[in-house]
């Protein structure tokens, strides 16, 4: 089958999260013989980077990747922000679209490549999937974070965008979203929290449920040795942001005096954070890590926090530490909670005192720790597993053409490696 793959940012010019499921997806689809291609805005980074530069990437066997730049440089981003529209991009997709033929169309982040308006471009009898990565079909900011400083639960989204910074998007107020979602043959989420979201939020269509997983070739990762500390640690990664929530653990870090703390990641907020834990020897930052160093990194802490201020709609790094056999812990908010409930491989917070008592609980009992960690990785290896995501996407694919009537489907045979046949 061949399949494209459309979205805002992807491989160099990616800040993680849905680029990072865009190419697990796309690798395992080409290790199984698919043809993937991938289409996406270069323009959109150069707009969004902020002193990021591009990531090392290659692409694998099978995947092949087109990188849309206009002649009119960040305006071609900043038009479909602001019309919902390709606009200046709709020619070039068109015409690789086209030439690529796919039997699949799956959307992703469309906020900067083309809006809704994109969703309803002719594909001939493509079926014509899409992934909701974060909030943004019910929130101009993406992220449910209003004003900057709160979890929205009311809609004042032009002040809240001009808070922001950001122009106003007065398509929003029109039926051109409600269009774009009713052209799809299915809307996807990675968790029931991002479908209840955007259900209470206004979008009508149905959604399925389909997680993330962690890809076959995770396990190739470079081994990387636990770096040796004299103290236990718990850790957490990601960009530093406001909402990912890391100020929070900083804040009880006084209260846990035998216990380091260590962040990998960079970004925006980390000069404050720093500034946070300036009188706190027990707080390290450890910088931008690769996989392998933040999979070492994991390995050796008695946990992984992940204190996400925002309703996450899944949560990568909750995998990651599972696939260390690492338990975590995350906040009572968003489908963090929901991945805990679904694997037991970890424990749920919601105010300091909280997460005091469970960094606690893990830190003084091995056992504990170790049987959580356990439960974790059990899950990471069923639930979350390349396996099973393939053979649920080939399910709804399947679904998707009998819906339209067209011929049938063979749903692909998938495999588990043998590694993954002899966990349990």
């Amino acid at each position: 089958m061949t399949f494209a793959m459309l979205t805002t940012f992807f491989g160099p010019h990616s800040f993680g999260g849905d680029a990072a499921f865009v190419d697990r997806l796309s690798r395992a689809l080409a290790r199984h013989g698919h043809d993937v291609y991938v289409i996406y805005c270069r323009d959109a980074f150069e707009l969004s980077k902020a002193g990021q530069t591009p990531r090392p990437y290659e692409p694998p066997p099978g995947v092949t990747i087109h990188a849309l730049k206009s002649r009119f440089g960040p305006l071609s981003p900043l038009a479909t922000h602001q019309t919902g529209q390709p606009f200046f991009k709709a020619n070039e997709i068109r015409r690789l679209l086209n030439e690529i033929q796919p039997d699949v169309v799956h959307f992703h982040n469309l906020s900067l490549i083309g809006g809704p308006g994109l969703l309803e471009m002719p594909v001939g009898n493509a079926i014509k999937l899409m992934t909701a990565h974060e909030h943004w079909l019910v929130c101009p900011q993406h992220v449910l974070w209003k004003y900057d400083n709160a979890i929205c639960e009311t809609r004042e989204c032009v002040k809240c965008t001009l808070h922001g910074k950001r122009p106003p998007q007065f398509w929003r107020g029109s039926d051109l979203l409600d269009r774009g979602l009713r052209a799809l043959d299915a809307l996807i989420a990675p968790s029931r929290s991002t479908i209840y979201e955007h259900a209470r939020r206004g979008v009508a269509v149905p959604m399925r449920h389909l997680p993330y997983f962690l890809p076959h070739d995770y396990t190739g990762l470079p081994e990387v040795a636990s770096p040796r500390h004299e103290r236990p640690y718990i850790a957490a990664a990601g960009r530093l942001e406001e909402i990912k929530g890391f100020q929070d653990v900083i804040a009880v870090m006084n209260r846990l005096p035998h216990l380091d703390f260590r962040i990998a990641g960079t970004g925006v907020f980390e000069p404050e954070l720093r500034a946070q834990a300036r009188d706190l020897p027990n707080v390290h930052f450890e910088g931008r890590l690769d996989g392998p160093n933040v999979a070492a990194l994991f390995r050796g802490a008695r946990a992984v926090v992940v204190p996400s201020l925002v309703y996450e709609t899944f949560g990568y790094v909750v995998l990651e530490a599972f696939h260390e056999r690492t338990p975590v812990i995350v906040r009572d908010l968003g489908a963090l909670p929901e991945l805990v409930n679904e694997s037991g491989g970890g424990l749920i917070f919601g105010n300091h005192d909280g997460l005091v008592c469970a960094i606690e609980q893990l830190v003084g009992d091995e056992g504990l720790r170790d049987e959580l960690g356990e439960n974790g990785y059990l899950k990471r290896h069923s639930l979350w597993s390349e396996h099973v995501h393939l053979e649920r996407y080939f399910e709804l694919i399947g679904e998707c053409r009998r819906n339209r009537g067209l011929d049938s489907f063979a749903i692909p045979a998938v495999r588990a490696p043998r590694a993954e046949q002899t966990v349990f």
